[in-house]
């Protein structure tokens, strides 16, 4: 059995940052705190939580267990959560992937020129929240220009980093006909467009695809449902020890790609398991 790794498995760059970052703070301070989880994969919180840095669910959580140092995660948090975090008088380090931060910028940025500012994202996600805190009281999530009960004539958009960009392209032609003015911030990060370019080249090449991340982590959700959209058979998992043999019986090219929270030991431990089983890397 071939297996064909995507190259952009793996770390991205805010996460890296990130990440490393943590790691040295761990080793440098006490009562280190992430407010919510830093990524989402739950290896690295764990391995997080090991060197002295846990995740704190709010605030006043934070309080309660004497917090000096906050993380903030890539994830970003609202606008409101940064102002009492600064009011509070912690020590801050903001970790936020920077393609959030841009987002968050031009979110306010329309907001503050009059636009109805649209997000296009998951609601429930950690990024969105944050992003909708920056865009004003009328700000709207959506998934599809369906979702969207009115338009107004002037109409601006920002894009969860993590969305596919034909998602993008499919709300921008659903709005265009009914707003005097459109403008578009594609917010994309150009890592998570290129990895899932990568992946449909892999799965399209394939007979089936193993990919490789935490179950809550937004992207590699978006991996798993662009392979399976393609009618590839595929396997989510988050470490090597989900893998089941009997899931490669007849496959003579397995393809594997990675989330953007995905550490490369857990890649290469996934590697390790295929070449245990007769597997070899093309």
């Amino acid at each position: 059995m071939k297996v064909v790794v995507v190259n952009k498995a793996g770390f991205c760059f805010g996460v890296k940052r990130a990440i490393e970052q943590a790691f040295e703070i761990a080793g440098a301070e006490r009562d280190v705190f992430t407010l919510g989880p830093l990524i989402h994969n739950p290896q690295v919180i764990n391995a997080l939580k090991k060197e002295g840095v846990d995740a704190a669910a709010s605030i006043d959580e934070l309080g309660r267990r004497g917090a000096r140092t906050v993380i903030i995660r890539t994830h970003g948090v609202t606008r409101e959560e940064m102002e009492r975090l600064a009011e509070g008088r912690y020590r801050i380090i903001d970790l936020t992937c920077p393609f959030v931060k841009k987002a968050q910028h031009y979110a306010k940025l329309l907001s503050e020129e009059g636009y109805q500012v649209i997000i296009l994202g998951d609601i429930e996600h950690p990024e969105v929240k944050g992003l909708r805190s920056y865009a004003g009281e009328n700000a709207a999530v959506v998934k599809t220009s369906e979702d969207l009960a009115d338009i107004k004539p002037k109409t601006g958009i920002v894009v969860q980093t993590t969305q596919p960009v034909e998602s993008l392209k499919r709300l921008v032609a659903g709005i265009i006909e009914h707003t005097k003015e459109l403008k578009v911030y594609n917010t994309i990060c150009s890592s998570t467009a290129q990895r899932l370019k990568e992946t449909e080249e892999v799965a399209r090449a394939v007979d089936a695809m193993l990919v490789v991340g935490g179950k809550n982590s937004a992207n590699t959700t978006q991996l798993a449902k662009l392979c399976e959209s393609l009618s590839v058979p595929t396997y989510h998992i988050e470490t090597a020890g989900e893998i089941r043999p009997e899931w490669f019986r007849g496959v003579r090219k397995m393809g594997l790609t990675a989330g953007a929270s995905t550490p490369e030991w857990i890649i290469k431990d996934v590697e390790k398991a295929l070449k245990d089983m007769g597997g070899c890397r093309k």
